[in-house]
Parts: C-alpha cells; structure tokens; sequence
C-alpha cells in the first residue's frame, strides 16, 4: 500500500474482528483482507459469523464502512445494518485549538440521511454506543496485553492464519476471565 505516487510500496494488511456486543467481547468472526479500507467489508464481515452461533440482530459499524451496497446486503439477510454517516462531532477532552463555528454538513446522499435520522434516536444513539464498549477495548486489549502489534509472516493466507491464532488466543483468555467472574 502507498500513501501517494512518491511514498514506498509497503505490504500491510486490514485485520478485522466482530464481536459480541451482548457483554462477553467475544470475537465471533474474524478476517483479514489486503484493501487499506473498510468499504467493502461490512456483509463479509456479518457473513463471517459461523451459523451455529446465530445471526445478529444488528450490526453496528463506524463510517468506515458506509456503502450504501454493503449496507443493502446485510439487510437483505434480515439483519439491522447501524453505520455512523461522518466523524463524530465532538471536540476531545484536551483539545486546546479555537473551535471553527461551523456545522457540519448533514449527508447528501438519501441512505445517509435515513441512517443518520436512525442513528439520532435514542434507540439508535444506545445501540451506537455499544460498538465504542465494545470493539475498541478487544483491540486494546490484543495490542497490549499479548502485545500482538504486527504480523509476523507474509502472504495473505498465512496472516489470515496468524490472525485466526490471535482471535482464538484473545477468545480463550476471555472465556477464562468470565468463567472466573461467574464461579465469583
């Protein structure tokens, strides 16, 4: 991947980990793919899911992943899609630069729109709040705690393979965390 036309050729890699929102973090499904964005990952990313564990209900997803095809195929399977339209619009806690006064633009695109009107209702501002509880800590928690920061192979099959180990690695260590917090 590049950054522009002058910048090296450098071999990297999108892992990427849907996770249980109902409070166990598990990641139930999990994949790795060679584009440097998340366009064209959210129905794989629904479809990776194994059927035994069941369908979600819905899937929430930062806007990343906004298409509005990807979109219409996981709803297409009867499952709610929850995608943010832009960048969250609040300022972070130390940030010291002169806010600007501008609004930010609201979408133009129709399914934009009625994804923001979704996302701005209670229901919608709830169940959105669950993918930042959710997702980012089972990140944090691969990057610092095993430490995993970097594939260690190359190839695209064999990372898929060491991604699937850091899955099953994060997975069975979160497993042994509720099963003490249960026998607690």
């Amino acid at each position: 991947m590049r950054k522009n036309a002058q910048a090296e050729f450098r071999q990297g890699y999108n892992a990427q980990a849907r996770v249980d929102a109902d409070g166990s973090q598990l990641i139930l499904g999990q994949g790795v793919t060679s584009s440097a964005h998340d366009k064209g990952e959210l129905a794989n990313g629904a479809e990776s899911i194994p059927a035994e564990l069941g369908r979600p209900a819905a899937v929430l997803a930062d806007n990343g992943y906004a298409s509005e095809a990807e979109a219409a195929k996981v709803e297409a399977t009867g499952v709610e899609a929850c995608v943010a339209t832009g960048a969250e619009g609040r300022r972070r806690q130390r940030d010291f630069r002169p806010e600007t006064g501008k609004e930010p633009q609201p979408p133009k695109k129709d399914w934009l729109r009625d994804m923001a009107g979704k996302l701005a209702s209670d229901e919608g501002r709830d169940l959105y709040k669950l993918r930042k509880q959710t997702v980012e800590p089972v990140f944090g928690i691969i990057k610092s705690v095993p430490g995993f920061r970097s594939f260690s192979l190359r190839g695209i099959e064999k990372v898929r393979g060491e991604w699937s180990l850091v899955a099953l690695a994060y997975n069975c260590k979160r497993l042994h965390v509720l099963q003490l917090a249960q026998a607690a």
